[in-house]
């Protein structure tokens, strides 16, 4: 960790090095830009399962820096930050939900991944926004609903792939900027391969003082990846992901700011410090070979997510480890056949250390006693199997039914299975699609880790042990149509019934009215989210393309947060003489924000939303087919607006740069 900013340093030296070497290169064609904004597709699988594609032409057209906000404007999508760069914590200080799932704490329907192996807050079984850097990654899918044979333990997931040779040779690009509240960053990149070597490195350091005080965010990553081909369609590689973060809570600006913590709270007092790390290695080995193809990974994955002076937790450390691996098999059995055999296997553990630990559970008004404990291991293994066969019809058509079932083992609670059924009928440029799935969500360490958290809201038999998995019943219906060469359109029906959903008592509830009473239970009543997806990516003329989204949520449950009833998402990106010119917007209805814990709701009504933003570009030929200047204007008509109650959003606020690559 401590190597990071050498190796931010290091990729600001290759960036002007970079810069230095294209200047003496030839001119070369300049690169014309024609992918659609915002988003580069939606897509279904083998088995039904919707997706939704984001490459890192988008990120860059939409001048992202962090993962949240490369998918604000992704159909189905909703966010949470308190910050313009950096997410404070795994909960509303910056989160990303899918289609109303993702707003509970601890814990999350929402899994994260880099490569297909899992990149999350182990402890506290929730993603951490600032672990998934975007430097390096060549798209992000969004992976909508429980798709059991993609991957399991969650109602929804995204999956991070890191850039990889496309030929022989290598490329390299940086990029540098600088704009408002002291925003700067620095980011570098190298991929190729040479006969049977293929290499990436990735490096970048993004810091912003923000608009109000303690408003600051850094993010220090680092990322490797070494792969050999042996021949005869096998391979194997080995890599590394490090990131570094820290964030402040600027605090809810409804209440007046301390300069001490004064928690516990429902509010933020605005001193607040959030500080993270996390290590993974792994390791893949790859094979390809007349119908047959696999896959075996396993990693290794450490980190830390500290608090200092938060409201509600004081200086509170959660340390955590998870190992385990996936297997995968893709064995095309017949003419149109496809079964895939695969295991997945996760185990965590971890230590936390905070104001209160020190105190046994069930200790009645035990404040005050600082200490440590450790996290049990929570160990989940799941085998799969899926098969699905294509028939061709008449006139045209085929028809592709699937099926397929998740086994899980815990090593705290019951097993337990998520089927998975799916069709899909198409010919030339039309295709519809129906899948159902059943989700599993099991209790992870969050639930031991909160009992030893705050003592003495739980008694002594609080049952973290006892819990079910919860459910997610998933039902959609869609249509993908390539009106014509210059149009293409999606649209979905959606619904998802969540039963059996893990809650406890909550703080207030549990320590005050009745002090070391707290338990855990599935008791939480069965909700609904419904709704639909329509979108459209065009062609308009020789390099213009727009996109259009739009997404409806209704929820059964009348305060679940981050679930607007309409959200608009519309993006127009082409060329005006030599620059390169990205606009996008997006405007959703009003909604709820900061839930506070799994079992009670404060719902925080959130105003209506209008946003707008702008990139230009102008590309320099002699740095490289990928340099340009840039300018990035964020909040381009100066909009009040926010996604957490008591959180504004910056003002309009710009930021400039140069790119060079080779």
């Amino acid at each position: 960790m401590k190597s990071l900013s050498t190796l931010a340093s290091l990729a600001l030296c290759g960036a002007t090095s970079t810069a230095a070497l294209a200047q003496s290169l030839p001119a070369r064609e300049q690169v014309v830009i024609t992918g659609t904004p915002i988003v580069e597709t939606n897509q279904t699988d083998d088995f039904a399962g919707f997706s939704t594609v984001v490459t890192d032409e988008q990120v860059r057209q939409l001048g992202a820096l962090d993962l949240a906000a490369a998918l604000r404007m992704t159909p189905g999508v909703q966010i949470s930050r308190y910050n313009e760069v950096g997410s404070y914590s795994g909960d509303q200080g910056g989160n990303v939900y899918i289609r109303g799932l993702g707003a509970s704490r601890p814990g999350s329907e929402i899994k994260t991944y880099v490569d297909g192996l899992p990149v999350y807050m182990g402890v506290w079984n929730h993603p951490l926004m600032d672990t998934l850097p975007l430097n390096g990654m060549a798209r992000i899918a969004v992976h909508k609903g429980p798709q059991p044979r993609t991957t399991g333990n969650d109602f929804a997931s995204i999956d991070l792939t890191s850039r990889r040779a496309d030929g022989e040779g290598f490329r390299g690009e940086a990029t540098a900027s600088m704009g408002s509240f002291g925003t700067h960053t620095l980011q570098a990149s190298l991929v190729g391969r040479r006969d049977a070597i293929d290499v990436l490195l990735a490096a970048g350091h993004v810091e912003s003082d923000g608009d109000r005080p303690n408003a600051d965010g850094r993010l220090q990553n680092a990322m490797g990846r070494l792969g050999i081909a042996f021949g005869g369609g096998w391979s194997a590689s080995a890599g590394f992901l490090a990131v570094r973060n820290e964030v402040g809570d600027p605090g809810d600006n409804r209440f007046a700011r301390s300069t001490t913590a004064i928690g516990p709270y429902s509010f933020s007092n605005g001193v607040g410090r959030n500080e993270g790390s996390m290590a993974r290695v792994s390791a893949e080995l790859a094979h390809e070979r007349n119908g047959w193809s696999g896959t075996l990974r396993a990693y290794h994955l450490q980190g830390n997510n500290d608090l200092r002076d938060d409201a509600n937790w004081g200086s509170f450390n959660s340390h955590f480890r998870m190992s385990g691996f996936r297997w995968l098999e893709r064995i095309d059995v017949w003419q149109g056949g496809q079964i895939d055999l695969g295991i997945d296997q996760d185990t965590v553990t971890g230590r936390v250390s905070g104001p209160h630990v020190g105190a046994p559970v069930g200790t009645p008004f035990g404040f005050g006693v600082a200490g440590s404990a450790d996290v049990p291991g929570f160990r989940v293994t799941s085998g799969h199997v899926g098969i699905s066969q294509q028939f061709a019809l008449q006139a045209g058509w085929s028809l592709k039914p699937s099926a397929g079932l998740r086994q899980y083992d815990s090593n705290h609670h019951d097993s337990g299975t998520s089927p998975h059924l799916g069709l899909r009928l198409e010919r030339a440029g039309l295709a519809f699609y129906a899948n159902h799935s059943v989700g599993l969500l099991y209790p992870g360490a969050e639930t031991y880790a909160l009992t030893r958290a705050i003592p003495m809201a739980f008694s002594p038999n609080n049952g973290w042990d006892r819990l079910q998995a919860t459910r997610d019943t998933h039902d959609e219906l869609g249509v993908q149509w390539q009106a014509t060469d210059s149009l293409h359109v999606d649209a979905s029906a959606f619904q998802d019934d969540i039963s059996k959903r893990y809650v406890w008592t909550g703080f207030y509830g549990g320590a005050i009215a009745n002090p070391a009473s707290g338990t855990w239970s599935n008791g939480f009543a069965d909700y609904r989210v419904r709704g639909l997806e329509l979108s459209a990516r065009m062609k308009l003329t020789t390099g213009w393309s727009a996109f259009v989204g739009i997404t409806t949520l209704d929820a059964s449950l009348a305060n679940l947060p981050y679930v607007p009833a309409t959200a608009y998402a519309a993006g127009l990106s082409g060329q005006v003489g030599g620059f390169h010119i990205t606009l996008d917007a997006q405007h959703q209805s009003s909604m709820y924000s900061l839930t506070q814990d799994r079992g009670s709701f404060s719902p925080n009504p959130v105003p209506a939303l209008t946003v707008a933003n702008t990139r230009v570009s102008y590309a320099l030929t002699g740095l490289g087919s990928r340099g340009e200047v840039f300018a990035v204007v964020n909040n381009l008509l100066d909009e009040g607006y926010a996604y957490n109650a008591g959180y504004p959003m910056p003002g309009r606020n710009v930021r400039i740069g140069i790119t060079a690559s080779f």
